[in-house]
């Protein structure tokens, strides 16, 4: 007697050494939540960006997240960008359309708004800690915001500082900093930026895109100078949220 089998909706994230993540529980969780039994979500833990091309051809993938480090590289590979993910060039979710696949970038959504309920008027300069694929929403939403910034880098490059040129004037007319390097994830939790910290105040805001750790070395120590802090789950809980709304208009 035949069966017929409910189509399989499969989702997932590309990234490398990816184990720890954020967005297979999540999402496990909320198709649970919904009753979408013949949904489901795996991480696909790529050496390097070429091996995607197993991955996007396999025919029952409805949706892809992607993070460290392919949110540049995986841009070849896309049929197309929407403005926004244009504009900042960077791309953390695929939706796969009739058109083909097309790039979003939900980071600056999620980042956007789980910023806004810390910021004050007077953080009007902001301090970027890294220049990677997630470092390009963020400097993006700052733009929207109209919050001036500028990136810090280990390299010397026309327009940024690097670690060592951040002094104490910098630090004291710059009141928003934002990691968005991986230094401080679990399980190197005593990792944290070179930067100067014992020129932090009440009038900083310390913000990490890292998640777990909830409380990092840098989150710790700017709490401990009275700053204002903030990690990066609710941005994640926020671009999943709209990765999700993403996946689902088509």
């Amino acid at each position: 007697m035949a069966t017929t089998e409910k189509r399989m909706n499969r989702y997932g994230l590309l990234g490398k050494n990816i184990s720890y993540s954020f967005s297979q529980g999540y999402f496990t969780q909320k198709f649970n939540d919904l009753g979408l039994m013949n949904h489901s979500y795996e991480n696909f833990d790529l050496q390097k960006i070429e091996e995607v091309k197993n991955v996007l051809n396999q025919g029952d993938i409805r949706g892809l997240n992607v993070t460290i480090p392919y949110k540049q590289e995986i841009i070849p590979f896309l049929d197309e960008l929407d403005p926004k993910a244009k504009q900042i060039g960077a791309v953390n979710t695929i939706q796969f359309s009739k058109e083909g696949l097309i790039g979003f970038n939900t980071d600056a959504y999620g980042f956007q708004k789980s910023l806004e309920p810390y910021l004050k008027p007077h953080h009007a300069q902001a301090l970027i800690l890294g220049t990677g694929g997630a470092s390009k929403a963020v400097q993006y939403v700052l733009n929207e915001l109209g919050i001036k910034s500028t990136y810090v880098s280990r390299s010397k490059k026309n327009g940024q500082y690097t670690y060592d040129e951040l002094d104490q004037d910098i630090i004291k007319e710059t009141t928003l900093i934002i990691n968005c390097t991986p230094l401080g994830t679990f399980p190197n939790i005593e990792d944290k930026p070179a930067i100067p910290y014992d020129h932090i105040g009440t009038q900083h805001l310390l913000y990490d895109l890292i998640y777990n750790p909830e409380k990092t070395s840098f989150l710790s120590i700017g709490e401990s100078k009275g700053a204002s802090i903030c990690n990066g789950l609710k941005m994640l809980e926020g671009q999943a949220e709209k990765a999700w709304e993403i996946w689902n208009n088509v």
